[in-house]
């Protein structure tokens, strides 16, 4: 089952009813206190920072990438705790977390959502509304999408009280296979429509393609929204850039084969990607596909650039270590590996560590590029002012396999830094270190014993640079049903994964 949507037209309505919106904006700027007004009110003591006076909640959504980075500061964070692969037959829960240094609570888990079922593996999540609906009737941020990649359930959490979110609804797996064909959600973006669509590693057998799945403004399962995936071999993560009529997309491997833990010998036998994928975003299909090669096997976590005008883009292939930045250059896209990470030789190990770079992030004035090396155990920090030359600012070392063990508040650092997030103004990089069950236990077996973390660091936008904020420290570990993974962050005024601008 496919569904057609008019996303054309409702791009083009969309930026008639903008420019509408702001011309009868009060003096052409209350569009920015709009995207601000969530989040005027701080403190405990008062009324919560998300709810307007009559406890309705407000948009969360910025009509420029300019606006989102004049918001005040993140109060609060979600993040998924997971107890898939550890001995706790507890469910997966939802964590919110006081990132308020301002708070009694500071650096505390101040509520927790279990989900109805065990063997969820919640995973990545995202919105039911971004910037991208800015300025549309009824478009709020309000709603988390939260996926099980194991279990292929959507969970759809409501966030009107944002300290305490309440399930709102729960989309079985079994519906989405009996209606696509599809299963293992991924990736969630919110779209102009008012659609959600979430990548989606595989059928409904857990073999690859996958695809995308549409769901609609209530949540209900629409369709796919592919028409021609004809040279897609697996499917990972997306972003999308209206204005220039592009998705891209990358490829991790089939879920029948990730979920097995990784094996060298799945790589020698083709069972993991080694493209990207750029779509035509109007015609829903494939038009060009780039092959890696083995220096970009397994490319993970794409990234357009935030301004809506840039065909500058990035991808970090996971297994090679290489980051790879792409644009239009005469008509075409052009595709360049642009940073490598060596492997190293490790005691122990029968092959040269790679640092498996397996998240990145771009600050919303796209100067700064962020990733983690996931094995090395290191942080990086680029200055890409220049896309195709990018120059290191900053490096942090945060666990690994490589012998260069780092503790905080007199906790040891499992695993390396992994899912990161970074505030709207650029200064607080938060981060987990939980990849996913069956490769945590892989590699890092004694993080489903010991728990996860969540840390934040300190980022100079001046001069580069990062710091370790030492007075913030969530110990998952120490959890009243037991230690728990830690995954994907979120804010409920949005992030710098979160927004796309149309």
């Amino acid at each position: 089952m496919v569904y057609h949507s008019n996303e054309e037209s409702v791009l083009r309505n969309k930026d008639i009813k903008r420019r509408t919106f702001l011309k009868t904006s009060t003096a052409g700027v209350v569009s920015a206190s709009i995207g601000l007004s969530w989040n005027r009110t701080v403190g405990a003591h008062q009324q919560d920072e998300d709810t307007k006076s009559d406890g309705s909640c407000c948009d969360r959504t910025y009509a420029t990438v300019a606006d989102a980075m004049k918001a005040p500061p993140e109060t609060i964070a979600y993040v998924p705790a997971i107890y898939s692969g550890t001995a706790i037959k507890k469910p997966d829960y939802l964590a919110t977390i006081d990132v308020d240094p301002k708070s009694n609570t500071y650096g505390q888990i101040i509520h927790r959502l279990p989900m109805p079922n065990i063997g969820d593996e919640l995973h990545h999540f995202g919105w039911n509304a971004c910037s991208s609906c800015h300025g549309e009737e009824g478009a709020s941020r309000q709603f988390i999408v939260l996926p099980g990649i194991s279990s292929g359930r959507i969970h759809i959490v409501d966030t009107e009280n944002p300290k305490a979110p309440k399930l709102h609804k729960v989309v079985e797996a079994e519906e989405i296979a009996k209606k696509t064909n599809l299963s293992a959600p991924h990736t969630v973006h919110c779209l102009a429509s008012g659609e959600i669509m979430i990548s989606m590693l595989g059928n409904a057998n857990g073999e690859g393609p996958g695809g995308f799945l549409l769901l609609d403004e209530n949540f209900d399962v629409k369709g796919r929204w592919e028409n021609d995936a004809t040279g897609m071999k697996f499917n990972y993560d997306y972003w999308y850039q209206p204005r220039h009529n592009v998705m891209v997309s990358s490829e991790w491997g089939s879920p029948n084969t990730v979920s097995q833990g990784f094996k060298l010998e799945d790589v020698h036998a083709g069972k993991y990607g080694q493209q990207i994928h750029f779509w035509d975003w109007k015609a829903r299909k494939i038009v060009k596909s780039q092959d890696l090669g083995e220096t970009g096997l397994i490319p993970l976590e794409v990234r357009f650039h935030h301004d809506p005008d840039s065909t500058h883009g990035f991808v970090g292939a996971a297994l090679s270590s290489t980051m790879w930045h792409w644009h239009k250059r005469g008509g075409q896209w052009d595709v360049k590996k642009v940073i490598s990470v060596e492997s190293v030789e490790t005691e122990g190990w029968p092959f040269p560590v790679p640092g498996l770079i397996t998240d990145l992030v771009l600050s919303l004035d796209d100067r700064f590029l962020y990733f983690s090396n996931w094995l090395h155990g290191d942080l990086r920090q680029y200055d890409v002012s220049d896309p195709s030359n990018p120059k290191l600012t900053g490096q942090l070392w945060l666990g690994g396999v490589i012998g260069r063990e780092q503790s905080l508040q007199g906790r040891k650092l499992i695993g390396g830094p992994q899912m990161l997030q970074l505030s709207l103004d650029g200064t607080r990089l938060y981060l987990t270190n939980s990849l996913y069950s069956p490769w945590d236990n892989q590699f890092y077996p004694d993080m489903k014993t010991q728990g996860c973390y969540l840390m934040q660091i300190d980022c100079d936008t001046e001069k580069g640079g990062m710091t370790v904020n030492e007075k913030f420290f969530v110990d998952f570990g120490n959890e009243p049903d037991g230690p728990s993974r830690a995954h994907e962050i979120r804010f409920p005024g949005g992030d710098c994964t979160s927004d796309i601008w149309v």
